[in-house]
C-alpha cells in the first residue's frame, strides 16, 4: 500500500500536498465529494477529500510543480477563464474558489463545451459556461466585474491579444492575468525561448507587471507560462 501523507498549503485556500511515496503532489479540495472528473485520484483525510491535480494535463498544476506558489486564487475569486476545454483544470480552479467564487468558463467549440456542461457545470455551481469567441469578449453576457484574475489557454496565433482584449475589458488595476503560450500555435518554427520573450514583451507593453516566466518542461513541451499583474 502506498505510502500517503497530506498537507495543506499554507498560503493558498483549498490547495493541498499530496506526499505519495515521498513525491509532492498538488490536489485541491473536493467541492463534490465522491466525484472524480477526469479519473483522478481522490484521497481523504478526516473529513476532507482532495482531488490529486496532474501536472501532465493541467498546466497550472506544472507551474505549481516547478514551484510557484504566489497563487492569487482564493476562496471568494472571481476567474474569467479563457479556452476552457472540457475542464481539467477548471474543475480545480472551481475546487479553490469555493462556492463562494466564481469561474466564468469561455470554450468557442460546441462540442466540447457541451461535454464541459454535462460533466462539470451540471454538478458544480460556481461555474458559469460561455459559449464565446474570446476574441469578442463584448459578447460575454454573464460576465461582471471586477474579474480578479484571468486565465488564458488558447491556441491561435494571436492569443496574447485575445488575452490582452479580455483583460482589457475585465481586470482592474492590481488584477492577474495567467498566460498559456502555446508556442507552435504562434508560429511553427522559431525558438520557443524566442516566442515566449516575444509574448512577455506584449504583456508588458500593455501595463502588466511581469511576476513569473516559466517553461512548461518536463510537464509539457512546446509551451511557456506568463504571471503578470496589471498595474495600469
Amino acid at each position: 500500500m502506498a505510502n500517503i501523507r497530506i498537507k495543506e498549503d499554507a498560503g493558498v485556500d483549498n490547495l493541498y500536498w499530496v506526499n505519495l511515496d515521498g513525491k509532492n503532489l498538488p490536489a485541491t479540495r473536493n467541492l463534490t465529494p465522491g466525484i472524480s472528473y477526469y479519473q483522478e485520484r481522490l484521497i481523504h483525510k478526516g473529513k476532507i477529500e482532495v482531488r490529486l491535480w496532474d501536472p501532465y494535463r493541467s498546466k497550472l498544476a506544472a507551474v505549481l510543480m516547478k514551484g510557484y506558489r504566489e497563487l492569487p486564487i482564493m476562496s471568494g475569486s472571481k476567474v474569467l477563464y479563457l479556452g476552457a476545454s472540457t475542464g481539467t483544470t477548471v474543475s480545480h480552479v472551481s475546487d479553490l474558489v469555493d462556492k463562494t467564487g466564481l469561474v466564468f468558463a469561455v470554450e468557442v467549440a460546441p462540442r466540447v463545451a457541451r461535454e464541459l456542461v454535462m460533466n462539470l457545470v451540471a454538478k458544480r455551481k460556481n461555474i458559469v459556461p460561455i459559449i464565446a469567441d474570446a476574441r469578442y469578449p463584448h459578447l460575454y453576457g454573464a460576465v461582471f466585474k471586477p474579474i480578479d484574475l484571468i486565465y488564458a489557454d488558447i491556441a491561435q496565433a494571436d492569443q496574447t491579444e485575445i488575452a490582452l482584449i479580455n483583460s482589457d475589458m475585465f481586470l482592474d488595476n492590481g488584477g492577474y492575468l495567467f498566460l498559456v503560450i502555446k508556442a507552435r500555435s504562434i508560429h511553427p518554427l522559431k525558438p520557443i525561448s524566442t516566442i515566449i520573450e516575444e509574448e512577455v514583451i506584449k504583456v508588458r507593453n500593455r501595463g502588466f507587471d511581469i511576476i513569473h516566466v516559466f517553461d512548461m518542461m518536463p510537464f509539457d513541451r512546446d509551451h511557456g507560462f506568463i504571471i503578470a499583474r496589471k498595474i495600469r
